[in-house]
């Protein structure tokens, strides 16, 4: 049984609407059990809001066992206690902000002291955050620091491509200078960790993008391939990593998702997010790699322009948090076989 833990998000924000549609369906896992952590006026009033009059929304605590998903049953770990007047659909304030924060931190906590298995992070504003008093460009960051994590990692995976990131949330102009033989090499390594032991992969086969047109065209169009990429393949090549390339981006995405790769190595945000968006835009699930704890989240942003009006789509948030009991699992397998190796 993994216990995981759903952080609410910005609390005016799709993530209640998300969260209440995630419940109202049967469960499709038996062996997951679901908590919200959040606030429970914010999903009795988005229930209220969109109509959901026979859901049951009761408080859990830590220490007791959570009851089982069932349908229109909602356990919630309240962090904190918002009142109606706070509660305006696609209008963050100081005060959701802070109750969002406390999401984060208190399910960092519970997964770092086993209470759960894992956490499925609804989505946040960037902003807020910062207006809360965290310093950070997003969600991957913090919880890199709250773990005192250093080589992490985004991956997003959805059922045909996988992508991971060697520079994230900066601008496209600092990309070049940011790539290093060494970021580039342990970002290869902690994909082909996370496809070893968060996928069950056997073998797999990891493709790195290029950073310019035609890889370079022998640098015509760029030197980074030759002086800094290709160096970083080949010393993971040596550490006995099934990695190849660079490849040149117009074709890698599509030979990936045809199944030749399990995963791309992009050299930035959107050389990896647009084609992955292009084909999981609805059921894409954010992986944070590296950390100590079970860490995956929905694919997309607050969408406050649709908050509060019954139109968003849970798909993403379903597919995160039966992925991040999949990883719990896979993570307990992987330590069992260690063990058993360790004591021959």
């Amino acid at each position: 049984m993994s216990i995981i833990g759903i952080t609410m998000g910005c609390p005016v924000s799709i993530g209640p609407e998300i969260i209440l549609k995630y419940f109202a369906k049967p469960a499709a896992d038996n062996n997951i059990t679901p908590v919200v952590l959040g606030d429970i006026t914010v999903l009795q009033k988005c229930a209220t809001d969109l109509g959901y009059k026979n859901v049951q929304i009761i408080p859990w605590t830590v220490g007791t066992e959570p009851p089982k998903k069932t349908e229109n049953i909602i356990p919630v770990l309240p962090l904190s206690n918002l009142t109606e007047a706070d509660i305006v659909w696609g209008q963050p304030s100081n005060t959701t902000a802070k109750a969002m924060a406390r999401y984060i931190t208190e399910g960092v906590k519970l997964a770092q002291e086993g209470v759960l298995d894992g956490i499925t992070t609804c989505p946040i504003s960037k902003y807020s955050l910062n207006q809360a008093g965290f310093s950070f460009p997003g969600h991957t960051e913090m919880l890199a620091e709250l773990t005192g994590s250093k080589d992490y990692a985004m991956m997003m995976a959805g059922d045909r491509l996988r992508v991971t990131l060697v520079t994230i949330h900066c601008s496209l102009a600092s990309v070049p200078s940011a790539l290093t033989k060494a970021s580039i090499t342990q970002l290869i390594q902690t994909t082909h960790h996370a496809l070893s032991v968060d996928f069950g992969l056997k073998n797999p086969k990891i493709a790195v993008a290029a950073l310019n047109p035609h890889s370079g065209e022998n640098c015509l169009f760029g030197n980074e391939e030759e002086t800094t990429i290709r160096p970083a393949i080949a010393l993971a090549k040596e550490q006995g990593i099934s990695v190849h390339g660079p490849f040149p981006p117009d074709t890698v995405f599509f030979n990936a998702a045809q199944g030749d790769y399990d995963a791309v190595v992009c050299m930035y945000h959107d050389q990896g997010l647009i084609p992955f968006k292009l084909l999981h835009f609805a059921d894409g699930v954010n992986i944070t790699l590296g950390l100590p704890i079970v860490r995956t989240s929905v694919d997309h942003g607050t969408a406050y322009d649709i908050a509060g009006l019954g139109t968003a789509n849970p798909t993403s948030l379903h597919n995160a948090i039966e992925l991040a009991a999949t990883i719990s699992n896979n993570r307990k397998a992987d330590a069992r076989r260690r063990g058993v190796s360790n004591e021959q």
